[in-house]
């Protein structure tokens, strides 16, 4: 087959969504099967194009190949430069997230990744502007799609559910951690450097992530403002991008109201090669969101022996497992408590970090590509 895959996200610095098309490639290419895989993306740079190839582990093989489609916006990708390619130059197969490519033959099938439908449930946590686009986009997308995929099981009923999908079209497709997460323990000297490079403190809780309104950081900083005094020199380091779209506004006013700005740290957008190395070096991890589809910084930061303390949510439940202690995200005084309770309680810490491990070997990226490509190959 001919399996054109939409990797734009990559190089982007889009957290979640970049990991997940990054590993899902990555892992496609060890696999290496006897298709021909075109990778799509609107980066026309070489240097860049040769850093991404070069990560991908596509380097020498014939079968991946990056094709360069300069666009003026994603809106002009989706309507016109794409549909434009694959009229003259068609594909068997076509994976994409989200919003489905317009006006595209109906010969090529088209698979999309949903990695959750928060903006249902949360319309007040995006601009108006944003929200429209969804709401309209994501419907017709889903009927234009062969295949709509979810990243878990909540995901995929979520999907089922909300938008009236039949459920023989939908499946679903864990998310995994890097292989950096897998490499054992960090060096000091890793360590050294990420520290001094990110201003990071000796002992620090951690959150690392979007700072979307919907990730509920502003709840975290109230419940940290609660205990800070309790703990003993022990910092809040938030990480993301402050300037990035749909940053919640409320995080830095809450930290001046609280009087935080020499206790919560922003050491801003983490590159991934240092991901590792920042989660090792927490003392507690908090993912405190309102809603996910799937969660890979609790998985990310279990492997690294961090406890973490998660909101009490559907997909953080079956996801996490008993790798993490539960509270109510909007509940602040047991929050508080329970982030207490993590940095103190060395049996709880112990248990958590040991169950922690375990849950980790649950999911992989060879596993879920090779889901992929059956949905193709069945296709």
């Amino acid at each position: 087959m001919k399996i054109g895959i939409d990797i734009r996200l990559i190089g982007k610095k889009r957290t979640g969504d970049e990991v997940v098309f990054f590993n899902l490639v990555k892992n496609l290419a060890r696999i290496n099967p006897e298709h021909n895989f075109e990778l799509f993306t609107d980066i026309v740079d070489k240097e860049i194009l040769q850093e991404i190839s070069q990560d991908l582990g596509i380097e020498g093989k014939n079968n991946f190949k990056i094709i360069s489609l300069p666009t003026k916006n994603k809106f002009s990708w989706n309507f016109w430069t794409l549909p434009k390619y694959l009229k003259t130059n068609p594909v068997d197969t076509y994976l994409t997230q989200y919003i489905t490519p317009f006006f595209v033959p109906r010969s090529v099938k088209i698979v999309t990744i949903i990695h959750d439908i928060s903006f249902n449930f949360f319309p007040q946590f995006i601009k108006f502007s944003d929200l429209i686009f969804l709401k309209t986009l994501i419907p017709l997308s889903l009927r234009r799609a062969d295949k709509v995929i979810g990243v878990s099981k909540f995901t995929r009923a979520e999907i089922i559910k909300f938008y009236k999908v039949g459920p023989e079209k939908v499946d679903y497709i864990y998310d995994a951690i890097s292989d950096d997460f897998l490499k054992g323990e960090v060096s000091l000297e890793e360590k050294e450097r990420v520290k001094k490079k990110y201003k990071l403190p000796e002992k620090f809780i951690l959150y690392l992530g979007t700072l979307q309104p919907r990730k509920n950081i502003p709840h975290l900083i109230e419940a940290f403002a609660r205990i800070k005094d309790r703990l003993e020199n022990v910092k809040l380091v938030v990480c993301g991008d402050l300037k990035a779209h749909n940053c919640d506004s409320a995080i830095e006013r809450n930290v001046v109201v609280d009087n935080l700005e020499n206790d919560v740290l922003f050491p801003g957008f983490i590159d991934e090669k240092d991901k590792v190395v920042v989660f090792a070096q927490a003392r507690v991890f908090v993912f405190p969101s309102l809603y996910e589809g799937f969660g890979i910084p609790p998985l990310e930061a279990m492997s690294q022996g961090v406890p973490v303390l998660a909101a009490d949510i559907p997909s953080l439940r079956e996801i996490v497992g008993d790798g993490a202690l539960y509270v109510d995200p909007n509940k602040v005084e047991d929050f508080a408590e329970m982030l207490y309770n993590l940095d103190k309680d060395e049996e709880l810490r112990r248990r958590l970090i040991q169950s922690g491990k375990a849950r980790i070997s649950f999911f992989s990226w060879e596993k879920s590509a090779r889901q992929l490509l059956a949905i193709f190959e069945k296709m």
